[in-house]
């Protein structure tokens, strides 16, 4: 049985360990709300655009005038997939969930004999994924030192995976991310966006009613530079949900944490005060035993 003292230092180093909670917990809930308006305005934006390109798309009839980031090279051999996790920790299962859905979609890949390949946004996914497909991981993207995302970010890692695409590297790109519904609830997501045309499509609403509009200039010509910046939207919007689930998740974890900190306090106090009591009733004891001898 530890002694008196060992309690109160366990004691005193819990309760610092719940201050630390506490902070973390009131640091992460300040965030939160320019975390989430951030996400909830990214959303219409990156819907809107999907349901543009749809639109494009049924004008030319997915013709020789559509470019090959829409079409696709005709094959699935090669999939390339770009897992988008928190750079730091503290925060439930925040990362994990996005590596475990990443992780069963490769498995399931390389068991149909394709090959993967793997780009890492993010420190946590990286360090998950790299124990068991380290040979598969082409590069990590690494946002630590950013303070507030921004459009820049995406558009840098949409140009590296639309170059790799370009060289034949991959045919088909997976986004991995957590979409952010609220502080408790972050849905893990895989969403294609290359060949955009499947994820095009999935966007359109069915706004418009039918109207036929004219493009100018030529609807492939407009592909060709609405693409590319799809991609770099979808990422941005992947950053911006993942910013948001993180600061949720942080602060229901740190929020679960200081509430166990406080129920290991009370035990443990409990704990003080029954072997002080037990104590001090033994040394009466021995101090009327002593009296009663003399």
């Amino acid at each position: 049985m530890p002694s008196l003292k060992d309690l109160r230092n366990r004691i005193a180093s819990v309760k610092a360990t719940q201050k630390i909670t506490k902070a973390m917990q009131m640091v992460a809930a300040a965030k939160l709300r320019r975390a989430q308006e951030a996400a909830e305005a990214a959303r219409p934006y990156s819907e809107r655009m999907g349901a543009v390109l749809a639109n494009i798309t049924q004008a030319i009839g997915g013709g020789g005038d559509a470019p090959a980031l829409m079409t696709g090279t005709g094959r699935d051999d090669v999939h390339l997939l770009i897992v988008c996790t928190a750079e730091r920790g503290l925060c439930g299962g925040f990362n994990s969930q996005i590596a475990r859905l990443a992780r069963d979609h490769i498995r399931r890949l390389l068991a149909d004999g394709k090959q993967v390949k793997i780009i890492c946004v993010g420190k946590k996914g990286f360090d998950i994924l790299r124990r068991d497909y380290a040979s598969l991981i082409l590069e990590r993207v690494d946002l630590r030192e950013v303070k507030t995302l921004g459009f820049a970010n995406a558009d840098a890692i949409a140009r590296k995976v639309i170059h790799l695409f370009n060289e034949g590297g991959f045919d088909i790109c997976t986004l991995f991310y957590s979409q952010f519904k609220s502080v408790i609830s972050q849905i893990p997501t895989a969403q294609q966006i290359i060949p955009a045309a499947q994820a095009s499509a999935a966007s359109d609403t069915g706004n418009g009613g039918g109207a036929v509009y004219e493009y100018e200039p030529e609807p492939g010509e407009i592909l060709s530079d609405l693409i590319p910046r799809n991609i770099a939207v979808q990422i941005f919007r992947a950053l911006l949900e993942n910013a948001a689930g993180e600061m949720g998740a942080k602060m229901s974890a740190m929020d679960n944490a200081t509430r166990n900190a406080g129920d290991m306090i009370n035990r443990l106090s409990i704990t003080y005060n029954r072997q002080r009591q037990a104590q001090i009733t033994k040394e009466l004891i021995e101090i009327i035993s002593g009296a009663e001898a003399l």
